[in-house]
């Protein structure tokens, strides 16, 4: 336990010399385990000179805000809370494969006016600029299909968890090294990434998406699923296979269809093959994910 405990002290080290030398420091903040880590380091490197923003919108899941805000106090770091509007942006909303690239676009877009040099007329929230935005990439995320990734490297933003080599299992045990609350939270990507390609994007679908999955943690307990919006208001149910057995229970299927009718789906199924992160990229043209891979290496 030792050794590992020293190689985490050694990752922690490295990430955190990394932010210092960017200088004074925003923090991309969605208060899952990646972001978390990086605005730990961020508070440690920088102090005061970091802050930690969070982005609100329709396709973020309930509570999701608040748990950010709880972290971030948790954590030590300013912590500010920013509008975006991506769902004004009829690209996004057509919702093709590379639709999260317009989403980080807008993203990184707002985060930009931090950087307004202090005497810049309408500078926008004085005492907040910062010379450098950081996100929460590792360095799995390079090997998977990220049309976000291209947004951040046209806006500038660094990867110091990419930076400093540090893979998914590494973010994880390095947040439980710090004792981050977080380490072992599920993945939470935006509502959006719910809703099968080529069917528009809008609050409707998501509120819908976000209800239902609200209930079926509610009333089963569950952490790591998923509840797809298809087209023909289909909503394909995943979870752990684990699970299955007790979602066909006659009395659970019946409660489970019931309520998400109510909540205006029209069918309801189970998925056999069970929770897969990133499952709707299955259908991402051949093309597309070379296109990613191809830019990965400019």
């Amino acid at each position: 336990m030792r050794d590992v405990n020293e190689s985490l002290g050694q990752q922690g080290d490295r990430l955190v010399a990394i932010l210092q030398s960017y200088g004074r420091v925003a923090v991309a903040f969605s208060g899952g385990v990646d972001s978390a880590v990086v605005a730990k380091a961020a508070q440690m490197a920088c102090g005061e000179q970091a802050v930690a923003v969070t982005a609100v919108s329709a396709s973020l899941a309930a509570g999701e805000r608040e748990a950010a805000e709880k972290l971030a106090a948790f954590i030590g770091i300013r912590h500010r809370v920013i509008e975006t509007r991506e769902f004004e942006d009829p690209d996004y909303l057509k919702n093709a494969p590379d639709r999260c690239y317009f989403c980080k676009t807008e993203l990184y877009t707002q985060l930009e006016r931090l950087l307004c040099p202090l005497d810049l007329e309408g500078a926008a929230d004085v005492g907040f600029q910062f010379d450098v935005l950081v996100n929460g990439a590792n360095l799995d995320d390079r090997g998977d299909y990220r049309p976000g990734m291209r947004a951040a490297r046209e806006h500038a933003v660094r990867s110091p968890l990419i930076e400093a080599g540090l893979t998914k299992a590494d973010v994880r045990q390095l947040a439980a090294h710090w004792e981050l609350p977080v380490w072992d939270k599920p993945a939470t990507p935006c509502l959006s990434s719910r809703i099968a390609y080529g069917l528009a994007v809008t609050p409707e679908r998501v509120r819908r998406v976000d209800e239902a999955e609200q209930f079926l943690r509610r009333e089963f307990g569950l952490r790591e699923f998923r509840v797809r919006h298809e087209a023909g208001d289909l909503a394909r149910i995943e979870v752990p296979l684990a699970d299955l057995d007790r979602l066909i229970a006659p009395a659970a299927r019946q409660t489970i269809t019931q309520r998400l009718r109510q909540l205006g789906f029209k069918y309801v199924t189970l998925d056999l093959d069970g929770f897969r992160s990133g499952s709707m990229n299955a259908v991402v043209p051949l093309e597309s994910l070379l296109a990613v891979r191809a830019s990965d290496k400019i």
